[in-house]
This record gives structure tokens, C-alpha cells and sequence, in this order.
């Protein structure tokens, strides 16, 4: 009887002084450690729209998605990235960063939609490991080779090697940290370690060791081993994989082995810091609204000004890319303003429905609009009541001048100095639409602007001119 007592009294539901910690560091992605986050407020409405990214339909999932691959040497990337395109038959792929043909490892190929973010991630941070030949022995051994190394450590400048595609000019890249794995000077062959910059060339830095040791050295191999967020020991996947994973999904409708190969854009986000956003502001931001600060929830403390972020859904999905334009401090104490706004939108439109328009003051607009008492773009016309011209301040582009000009008329029309000079005075042309266009295309330029842009008008006329008479003498001939 007892023993029974016990038993019920071990799995019966007790009443509790506090609620139990949240432990949130197993979360997928965006969301791990949510729990950590600094709340703004609590009071929102879900919005039944979205989901999970582990958990998105496979269409969507493929379309949204990123592979961590490992390129095989030999083809260029351009290649691996049309073929993978072909394999998975989507509309776009890209990569973040190009390897030469012959080095192989960390290739991060985007597909479709996650092709928006190409362009930040081939300015991230890349790690590489290398074998070097050198022409001679070094006399200090592996001892004046480690120093060689650690010299060529911080900004240095590089020209692009003789066989590169791009312009040969000199520029500066950072080498973050480097380290030896292993050398033999009998063999004269050298293995090490460099964390760098983008765009830096580890064919130059070898051309350079060699040069400090005196003896002439060139890159036998090189092997990239992280990518910005991914590196070579998770998820990195082959070709043949993803052709694999590909004829499975086909053929036996099986899509764990493709939810594996591919993994979700929001992999490559995890390291920016996040702005939690109401479901009610989602689809606003895809619009290219800027995120206010009504519609924030939560955010990552340490958020300095201007600095990059990552806009998301209570559901981990990323909205966009974004430009802080609040530090952490002045979101926990202002009640009103800008908290960012958005530098690359991420999620397509309308994923989430429109919560905008509906307010008090928006609703009383659409009815006027509606009535013809406000014009198509909300206007005030002849029919528009007093009580809403009241409040009303017109901010388009030359609006005071337009309301000075009426002022100004009466004045110059009751004046009697110079009567003869006003009916002599010929009516002004109205510019027309395209004239009108072409001066807002120039608006804001430069002198410097303005004359290079006529000598290149210029050149294309010469150019022009000088085509033509070639044709004219083939003609003649």
C-alpha cells in the first residue's frame, strides 16, 4: 500500500512556485539558445503562415536550400555548379566563392531562392590547407620555415598569379592566423595551415615563403577546408551524392538522403546577430518596409550600429538581411523609431499575409479614395472635407514651391509697373514626360559624373560613326 502511495505521488502533476528554465540549446539554427535572447515584449498574435525550415515541404525545402560540397579537382567551379543545376533541375544555382580547377574542398553551392546570399557569403572568412615544394633545403630546417610562416602573418600585398582571370593589379589581403602540420626538408615539401581573407591567393603566399627563405618555392596542392559558416567536417557532400539523393527522391519517393545533402539557408546565418520579428510585420519587410519598433520581439545583446543583422520569424525562418540602425542599448530603452532596415530580402513575398492598411486612419483613406474624394494616390481634391485637409501635409518632391506659386500669383497680376512686360511675356513649354524623366536620371550628379558621362556619349558616337564608314567601304569595294 505503501509502495503504491509512492508511486502515485511521483507521477502526479505538482503546483509549482516558478516556471522551469527554458533550455534552448538544442534548437535548429536560428533559434538555438532563443531563451537567451533580450525580450522587447511578449504580446503578439501568431499567425498560423510558414514554417519550420527542417520541416518545409521537399519543393520548397530544395528551393531554399544550400549544399556544403566537396569539389573534385579538375573542373571549375562554374562547371560543378551547372551540373548540380541539372541534377536538381532548379531554375538558378551559384557558389560563394570560385576555386581553380585543380584545388578541391569546401565549394557552397546555393540553390534558387538561398542564391540571395552569394553575395555575403564570399566575403566571409576562408581556411585552406596547403602543400608547398620548395626549390632547395632551407639550412634552418623546419624551425626557419615556421618563422617564414608567421612573418607572412596580417595585411600583406599580392598581384594575382600570372595564370588568374582577373586583373592583375596590386592589392592588399589579410592573412588571420597560419600554422606548420608538417615538413620534410629532405623531400622539400612543406604542409601548413591559413586562416585568410577572401580573395587572398595562397599561390602568391607560397611564391612569397619561398622568396623569404631564399630558396624559391611553388603550391603543389591546396585543399579549402572551410568556407565561411561551413566547413569539411560537417555535411560536406560529393557529386555523387547529391546525383544519388536525386535518383532516390525519384524513384522511391525517399526524401531523407536529399534533406541531408542539402541543408536549409538559414545554416549559413547562424553566425550574424538576430531580430525577432511579429508575424504581423513579416510580409511588411519583404516589401522593403523598414523594421520598426512596434514589431520587434526579441533581440541578441551586443548589437552595435550599423552593423549587419539577421531578420527572423518566432519560427526561425530569416526574412532578410539587415542594417542596424539602433544599438542593443537604445532598443531596450526607446519606444519608437527605426531598428533596421533591410540590405537583402531573403523570403518571398506574401508567405505571410498583408497586416498592413488595416488602422483607423488607413481605413478612413481607402473610403474617401473609394467615394472620389481623395485622388488614386490619396491626394486632397475639390471634394475632400475640411476635417481631413486639417491634418494633412503634403511631402512629395516640389510640393511648397507648388503651394508658394498660387501666393505669389495674385501679387504679380494686380501689379501696374509693368503691364507691357507681362502681356509680352511668352507662355512657358511644359517639358515633356521623357524630358522630364531623363533630367530626374541626372539629378544629384557630379561635374566629374556629368563630363565622363559625355565623353563615353562621345565615344559611342564615334564609335557609331566609325562602324558606319567601315560598312560604307565594304559596300564600295
Amino acid at each position: 500500500m505503501a509502495d503504491k502511495t509512492k508511486a502515485e505521488e511521483d507521477y502526479s502533476i505538482k503546483p509549482q512556485a516558478v516556471t522551469p528554465a527554458l533550455d534552448a540549446s538544442n534548437w535548429p539554427l536560428l533559434l538555438k539558445n532563443y531563451d537567451k535572447l533580450l525580450i522587447r515584449t511578449g504580446h503578439f498574435t501568431p499567425i498560423p503562415h510558414g514554417c519550420s525550415p527542417l520541416k518545409r515541404d521537399i519543393k520548397s525545402y530544395i528551393s531554399s536550400g544550400v549544399i556544403n560540397l566537396d569539389k573534385p579537382s579538375n573542373p571549375s567551379s562554374h562547371e560543378v555548379v551547372a551540373w548540380v543545376k541539372r541534377m536538381l533541375r532548379v531554375e538558378k544555382t551559384g557558389h560563394s566563392g570560385t576555386l581553380d580547377p585543380k584545388v578541391t574542398g569546401c565549394l557552397i553551392v546555393c540553390v534558387d531562392r538561398a542564391t540571395r546570399l552569394v553575395k555575403s557569403q564570399q566575403g566571409a572568412g576562408k581556411e585552406y590547407v596547403c602543400v608547398i615544394r620548395l626549390h632547395d633545403k632551407v639550412p634552418g630546417g623546419e624551425a626557419e620555415f615556421a618563422r617564414a610562416l608567421e612573418t607572412l602573418t596580417g595585411a600583406l600585398f599580392q598581384r594575382p598569379p600570372l595564370i588568374s582571370a582577373v586583373k592583375r593589379q596590386l592589392r592588399i589581403r589579410t592573412i588571420h592566423e597560419s600554422k606548420v602540420i608538417e615538413f620534410d626538408n629532405e623531400r622539400h615539401l612543406g604542409v601548413f595551415w591559413v586562416s585568410c581573407e577572401a580573395g587572398t591567393y595562397i599561390r602568391t603566399l607560397c611564391v612569397h615563403m619561398g622568396l623569404l627563405l631564399g630558396v624559391g618555392a611553388h603550391m603543389q596542392e591546396l585543399r579549402r577546408v572551410r568556407s565561411g559558416a561551413m566547413d569539411e567536417t560537417k555535411d560536406l557532400v560529393t557529386l555523387h551524392d547529391v546525383l544519388d539523393a536525386q535518383w532516390l527522391m525519384d524513384n522511391t519517393r525517399d526524401e531523407s538522403y536529399l534533406r541531408r545533402v542539402i541543408q536549409p539557408l538559414e545554416t549559413l546565418l547562424t553566425s550574424y546577430k538576430r531580430l525577432v520579428v511579429k508575424d504581423s510585420a513579416v510580409n511588411a519587410v519583404c516589401y522593403g518596409a523598414k523594421l520598426m519598433l512596434p514589431g520587434l520581439l526579441r533581440y541578441e545583446a551586443g548589437i552595435e550600429l550599423h552593423e549587419e543583422v539577421v531578420l527572423m520569424t518566432t519560427k526561425g525562418e530569416a526574412i532578410a538581411i539587415g542594417i542596424a540602425q539602433m544599438s542593443t542599448v537604445e532598443m531596450s530603452s526607446c519606444d519608437h523609431g527605426v531598428v533596421a532596415k533591410v540590405k537583402r530580402c531573403i523570403m518571398e513575398r506574401d508567405l505571410y499575409p498583408r497586416r498592413w492598411g488595416l488602422g483607423p486612419v488607413a481605413v478612413e483613406k481607402k473610403k474617401l479614395k473609394a467615394d472620389g474624394k481623395l485622388d488614386k494616390f490619396g491626394r486632397p481634391n475639390a471634394a475632400t472635407p475640411a476635417k481631413w485637409t486639417e491634418g494633412y501635409t503634403d511631402y512629395s518632391p516640389g510640393a511648397g514651391d507648388e503651394a508658394a506659386a498660387p501666393a505669389a500669383a495674385p501679387a504679380a497680376v494686380s501689379s501696374p509697373a509693368k503691364p507691357a512686360e507681362a502681356s509680352a511675356a511668352e507662355p512657358m513649354e511644359e517639358d515633356s514626360p521623357e524630358k522630364k524623366k531623363k533630367s530626374r536620371k541626372h539629378d544629384g550628379e557630379t561635374a566629374e559624373e556629368k563630363a565622363e558621362r559625355k565623353r563615353r556619349k562621345k565615344e559611342k558616337k564615334e564609335k557609331k560613326a566609325a562602324k558606319k564608314a567601315a560598312e560604307s567601304d565594304e559596300d564600295s569595294d
